[in-house]
């Protein structure tokens, strides 16, 4: 430790992020929010080579319109309904979902990391590309940093969104038990040399008895192509073209005349979840916190999440105001979440299986779906609105995040832009006092909640219920610290 300290830049830094994929850019700018010395670092010199389409779902887009990225995204976006999502179960969008965004908005990958870089940057966070993380010691006082050119920085905390394979977990040492891959899937978009007719007459014949195959047109006479792969093979390196005719002749009998790919990937069923989410001053999240079947895409969306719900809380503990074990309730509210994504792409994974017990079970599953509630509760299980938190007793609302609303300034989600606490407050006679400098307060009798006082966390879920002053207090002090003043 002391040679390192004695070749660190003096530099300060409160946070030092690896990588800047999605989750790690949207960390840094919840972070710059609240004025945190941020440093992201990514190995990578230059964007991927691939350009594969992603989805935000529910829950993120919900995240993004609290932060008033959501126009920038959407104009870059494709919007398509929020159906079909449970193991290519093809139903329509449920009943009573409880958002104001009921979409799905389908994004280049490439795309969307700009604009959470260019976001995080405007905030005031500062990116350094071709920059990999080698080392790292921490103390009481902080985390020193090694990057593979030989360089120490020296930061108060690390986090490491640094993906699957996390540099940053490996040389923390902690375990990411789970299960391997067991099998591959190949997909990619690409252009075809037959007609619509004949694809989709292959993809009736063959895609009911091989749920891992499918056909769906992507624009200008382009398709996303979903093909089993041959074997388990390293992720770290995209199947070639060829891969795909193979398989496609193994499967179907052509290779439908396949061409000019816009990008190719394989994804395993890989499922693992990091025993802890944090050790001492270094975190993790995202992929280097979990992995597991992109089925249903919720891979991007809970590392997005991840970064909000923690971004405001280690904010807090720089700051000086965090309550005691707030940093905590990151690992206890976020890895139960990892555990139920971990458990339904398993469950999906198996309801793609052509053995004949996996499709009984499929087609009884889908029988089931035609009930609104079933059908409900599995896309809010995947797009993230259905999860609650658990905050003790009370309403059903508490712990769970309020959608977005009409109040009388315009949108609920309008106000939540800066990263603070707010109270909405129906009884007009409610206070946030002493924490004014944390938490905003909106006081209007006409808002439409159940509630005649509501304590939203920055990230949106509701911390508090009611309307008697002394247990606000108790409840502003539990999540925002003691008062000032």
């Amino acid at each position: 430790m002391h040679a390192a300290q004695s070749n660190t830049v003096p530099v300060p830094f409160d946070v030092i992020i690896a990588g800047c994929g999605p989750t790690g850019a949207m960390l840094a700018a919840e972070l710059r929010l609240h004025d945190v010395r941020v440093l992201v670092l990514e190995k990578e010199t230059e964007p991927v080579s691939y350009v594969r389409i992603v989805g935000l779902h529910i829950r993120s887009i919900e995240l993004m319109a609290m932060r008033g990225l959501l126009d920038r995204i959407a104009a870059r976006a494709r919007k398509r309904p929020a159906a079909g999502f449970f193991a290519a179960i093809n139903k329509p969008v449920p009943e009573g979902l409880d958002s104001a965004h009921t979409y799905l908005l389908g994004i280049p990958q490439p795309v969307i990391v700009d604009l959470l870089e260019e976001h995080a940057i405007a905030l005031g966070a500062q990116v350094r590309h071709g920059c990999a993380v080698a080392g790292l010691e921490q103390d009481d006082d902080g985390v020193t940093v090694r990057l593979a050119d030989g360089q120490f920085l020296r930061t108060r905390y690390l986090v490491g969104c640094d993906g699957a394979r996390s540099t940053v977990r490996k040389l923390l040492g902690v375990g990411f038990p789970g299960e391997p891959s067991r099998s591959e899937t190949l997909m990619g978009e690409m252009a075809v040399g037959v007609p619509q007719e004949e694809i989709a007459a292959k993809v009736a014949e063959f895609g009911e008895t091989n749920r891992r195959f499918d056909f769906r047109p992507a624009g200008a006479g382009v398709y996303r192509v979903v093909v089993p792969g041959a074997e388990v093979s390293d992720r770290a390196e995209p199947p070639t073209l060829n891969d795909f005719k193979q398989q496609l002749y193994a499967i179907a009998g052509t290779d439908f005349g396949v061409h000019s790919p816009r990008w190719l990937s394989r994804f395993g069923d890989a499922t693992r979840v990091a025993e802890r989410y944090r050790a001492g001053r270094v975190l993790l999240a995202g992929d280097a916190a979990h992995i597991h079947p992109p089925i249903g895409g919720q891979g991007l969306n809970l590392g997005v999440q991840d970064a909000v719900n923690l971004g405001w809380k280690l904010a807090a503990q720089v700051r000086g105001w965090a309550p005691e074990n707030l940093l905590d309730t990151y690992e206890a509210e976020r890895h139960p979440v990892a555990e139920d994504v971990v458990d339904n792409t398993r469950a999906q994974m198996e309801l793609l299986s052509t053995e004949p017990g996996a499709q009984a079970v499929r087609r009884l599953l889908t029988e089931l779906m035609d009930f609104n509630e079933v059908n409900r509760h599995l896309l809010e299980k995947i797009t993230a609105i259905g999860i609650r938190y658990d905050f003790g007793a009370g309403p059903d609302l508490l712990g769970r995040r309020l959608r977005d609303i009409d109040v009388k300034q315009g949108r609920l989600y309008d106000l939540l832009h800066r990263g603070r606490g707010l109270l909405l407050d129906r009884t007009e006679c409610l206070t946030v006092g002493g924490w004014a400098d944390r938490v905003d307060h909106l006081a209007d009798s006409t808002v439409v909640i159940d509630a005649p006082g509501v304590l939203l966390r920055p990230d949106g879920h509701v911390a508090w219920i009611g309307d008697d002053q002394q247990d606000l207090d108790a409840h502003l002090a539990r999540w925002f610290g003691e008062p000032t003043g």
